[in-house]
């Protein structure tokens, strides 16, 4: 086993995170530690190492293990949408979408005509794909280390390339017009805008129906997408020269 190096933490404790190291951290660094070399290249490197300076950032000289402490402090019960509400308060600064609504930023959430809602979230989609897929990722760490988790099935679908493609692969979801399979579109244009939401939507009427087809009612949603449409939409996509793009990014 790899001796920990212990590359972000600024205690004698090798096994944390502390945001003073987070603010310095450099490409040859995080390099280093994901054993990046001309034979065994990370795409976007440089990309990763400044949204973790934007983590360092805006965790403001803090840690992020102590987001468990805090959800504990009082209880540990701990409603899965108090981790995600912690989760999109900490990290709203460092998703650079552009969304921004009365000066405070948004992360992954969209303009679109025909969105509901009453004041001003009317006409935003909010989707949180990253934030969710943080909290679905915690979900077991949490438990481990003592605490009960409630509101399991609060979370939604994760509306990511894998899910979305998955449904437009086996004909879910069809394209009005052709023509716009061939067009690169923008992540906040309408149209990519709506294949998300829908995804999000199909997968609720989806889950319930994997439930009943292997006879175990309360299988969680993150079983569902980790073992069922995100593994079987990336091995569609690698099928097709539509989707291998998506498959790689």
């Amino acid at each position: 086993m790899r001796r920990a190096r212990g590359a972000f933490s600024a205690a004698a404790d090798p096994f944390r995170v502390d945001a003073e190291r987070l603010v310095d951290i450099d490409e040859a660094t995080l390099g280093a530690l994901f054993e990046v070399r001309a034979d065994n290249p990370l795409v976007g490197l440089g990309g990763r190492v400044a949204l973790l300076r934007r983590l360092g950032a805006a965790l403001d000289g803090g840690r992020p293990g102590a987001l468990y402490d805090r959800l504990t402090a009082r209880s540990h019960t701990v409603s899965v949408t108090a981790i995600l509400r912690e989760l999109l308060d900490m990290l709203g600064p460092i998703w650079l979408t552009g969304s921004t609504l009365d000066g405070i930023a948004l992360g992954d959430a969209w303009r679109h005509p025909q969105a509901g809602g009453d004041g001003p979230a009317r006409g935003w989609v909010p989707f949180h794909k990253l934030s969710q897929w943080m909290t679905y990722s915690m979900l077991e760490p949490f438990e481990w280390a003592g605490a009960t988790l409630t509101d399991r099935d609060a979370l939604t679908g994760l509306p990511e390339y894998r899910n979305g493609g998955l449904l437009l692969d086996t004909g879910v979801i069809v394209w009005r017009d052709p023509a716009d399979a061939t067009v690169a579109w923008d992540v906040g244009s309408e149209l990519v805008v709506e294949w998300r939401a829908l995804t999000v939507s199909l997968i609720d009427e989806l889950a319930p129906r994997v439930r009943t087809l292997l006879a175990t009612p309360d299988l969680p949603l993150a079983c569902i997408l980790e073992g069922g449409t995100w593994a079987a939409g990336r091995a569609l996509a690698a099928e097709k020269p539509l989707c291998g793009a998506r498959a790689t990014r």
